[in-house]
């Protein structure tokens, strides 16, 4: 079995080690070393990244108690070999997974919430979290609290103490959770009374952590999902919001501290614009009513049918014009628009008095043979296409018997 040197000491980022099994097939190859200070994949935490004798690392897993490590070239059993592990990931994750601690066991502290797991990603890490009262949701400044209190924590540099209990010790612990294993159970505790079972890697004090960023807090299947960065990654976060709201404030001639003021105004000018662009769409397009009606075609049943589009209009403006050509007399009104380029077009069918032919069924046939939904009543339907077009057509040809 793998003597495993990050254990004792998550800092050594250079070893010997001697290569105890080779595996290779399709041009990689698995290596067993009677020792190794390569953190595998496991609990939420990435393996490290590295080199051994000098061939890059793909991947460090645990098969049967022993750490396998998968990388690019070829070594032989029994060969003695220098490996060096990347210190820039190792680092970031000891923060991330020693921040993670200290984030679930306050949200135990104030909730009693029940963390369930741990993923550090590239950008940010996340944990998974149930709280007692079936709660999906953590106020924002219960958030920012949080945020305060850790980074109060880690500023105060407590020390950080991992491992292995005896059996006559072990049920002493006070653990914030059971541990998921029985034997071999490695222990973190970060003073005053934070204590977990965990295998991952850790700094000894809680300053090394630097500090932590929660960024939200969001539903994720019945349970609330954290999302935060430590260390680095929160300097970079701050970094990368800072200059975008910088920017922001340069375009909008504003100081950041004015900027959301300066957004709502330019976000009611727009709303103003909009209103008043959808008015001149909606004249325009009722203007149109008289002349869309002269190239009305004649339907299978003696009445009259317009089929058009008019791109640019919303549902509602859509279905007014449709109605205003269906009240000049039995006249089928089949119109459709595309309300900006690139999205599905909207549909609405409506028929004039004396006209039979259901629109909510016309529209369902020529959804099923064009692609796209929507339905409706016998006076009046909508929907979307994927191309209004060819829809158009296929309800005009039923119409007119020329399907």
């Amino acid at each position: 079995m793998t003597e495993r040197l990050y254990y004792d000491d998550p800092y050594l980022l250079e070893f010997d080690a001697v290569v105890t099994r080779v595996d290779a097939q399709d041009g990689q190859t698995r290596i067993w070393l009677d020792r190794s200070a390569f953190y595998p994949t496991s609990g939420g935490q990435p393996y490290d990244f590295g080199s051994i004798a000098g061939h890059e690392i793909l991947d460090v897993s645990v098969e049967d108690g022993d750490v396998v490590h998968t990388i690019r070239g070829e070594l032989a059993e029994g060969e003695r070999v220098h490996c060096s592990i990347d210190a820039a990931r190792r680092r970031d994750h000891m923060q991330q997974h020693c921040g993670e601690h200290m984030l679930a066991h306050t949200v135990f502290a104030r909730y009693q919430g029940f963390t369930h797991g741990l993923h550090i990603g590239e950008e940010f890490s996340t944990i998974d979290v149930t709280l007692p009262d079936g709660s999906t949701h953590i106020p924002e400044e219960e958030l920012v609290s949080m945020e305060e209190e850790i980074n109060a924590w880690i500023q105060r540099d407590e020390p950080v103490r991992c491992w292995f209990p005896d059996a006559d010790e072990l049920p002493s612990v006070p653990l914030r959770k059971a541990s998921s294993v029985t034997e071999h159970v490695r222990i973190v505790h970060i003073f005053p009374d934070e204590y977990c079972a965990c295998g991952g890697t850790h700094p000894r004090r809680t300053g090394e952590v630097g500090c932590i960023r929660i960024l939200e807090a969001r539903p994720s299947r019945g349970k609330v999902r954290i999302s935060f960065v430590c260390g680095m990654r929160a300097v970079r976060d701050n970094r990368r919001k800072t200059d975008a709201c910088l920017r922001a404030a340069e375009l909008l001639s504003s100081s950041w501290e004015e900027l959301p003021e300066a957004v709502r105004r330019l976000m009611d000018k727009a709303g103003a614009l909009s209103a008043q662009l959808r008015s001149c769409k909606r004249e325009a397009a009722l203007a149109r009513t008289a002349e869309l009606l002269q190239e009305a075609v004649p339907t299978a049943d003696g009445r009259k049918a317009v089929a058009v589009r008019l791109d640019g209009l919303d549902m509602e403006t859509l279905r007014e014009a449709a109605s205003a050509i269906a009240a000049q007399g039995p006249v089928y009104a089949l119109l459709a628009s595309c309300p900006e380029p690139g999205t599905p077009a909207l549909a609405a069918f409506v028929r004039g008095e004396g006209c039979e032919r259901p629109m909510g069924a016309l529209l369902t046939e020529t959804t099923r043979a064009c692609g796209g939904k929507g339905g409706g009543r016998p006076d009046f339907a909508q929907g979307s296409f994927t191309d209004p077009d060819a829809a158009l057509r296929c309800a005009l040809s039923r119409l007119t018997g020329a399907e």
